[in-house]
């Protein structure tokens, strides 16, 4: 079964284009080391809960959109190696693809699906 990196964020929301852009390339560098999928969600119907949400989460701010994001991977050793080899991998560096979100809100993990249903 695969395996998939989750992320939750908090993009301002004049940073559209440029997230985009940024996620382009990265994307682009995750697809290259073997990720067989790449999806990111621009908030959209995303509700304020009254004691969690993913806007405390993220601490996203009222001029802030949360962004939800997966890479999908064949294997977890497949993605254990790809974050090594992005480690080193310029297109990666926040001088070159400077990131257009606080990364220190950015939330991640990695998950083993236990059940998923097709068609």
């Amino acid at each position: 079964m695969s395996y998939v990196d989750g992320f939750v964020l908090a993009v301002p929301t004049a940073n559209r284009e440029k997230f985009i852009t940024h996620a382009r390339t990265g994307d682009a560098v995750f697809m290259e080391y073997g990720a067989l999928r790449v999806v990111e969600c621009w908030g959209d119907d995303v509700p304020h809960g009254t004691q969690t949400d993913f806007f405390r989460c993220v601490q996203a701010r009222e001029d802030e959109t949360v962004v939800f994001s997966w890479i999908e991977w064949p294997d977890k050793a497949t993605r254990d190696a790809a974050m090594k080899k992005m480690m080193d991998d310029p297109r990666m560096d926040p001088a070159t693809n400077p990131m257009p979100f606080d990364g220190k809100r950015l939330i991640y993990g990695g998950f083993v699906p236990v059940l998923e249903l097709h068609p």
